[in-house]
């Protein structure tokens, strides 16, 4: 599985939706994604890939982790995979 499927796995199980209903343009509020969910997915991102995401639940404007679609997601997390690496 690559990092895309496997991010898309992780958001589709917080929004309780099939994989194939999370598009790449899908955003996590219109997914229904609250916050406590979005911390829950980055928790379970990063427990999946071994890695820390610059992302503050508390000040998420501040962050360096653009979470503004499922795309921009899945495009930092491989970065982040890469830099890892």
């Amino acid at each position: 599985m690559n990092v895309q499927d496997q991010v898309i796995a992780i958001i589709a199980e917080q929004a309780v939706l099939e994989p194939q209903d999370v598009t790449l343009d899908s955003t996590l509020e219109s997914l229904g994604i609250d916050s406590l969910g979005l911390v829950e997915s980055i928790f379970a991102i990063e427990e999946a890939f071994d890695i820390q995401i610059p992302f503050n639940a508390n000040a998420p404007s501040e962050s360096d982790f653009d979470i503004s679609s499922v795309a921009t997601i899945i495009h930092g997390i491989e970065k982040l995979v890469a830099e890892q690496s």
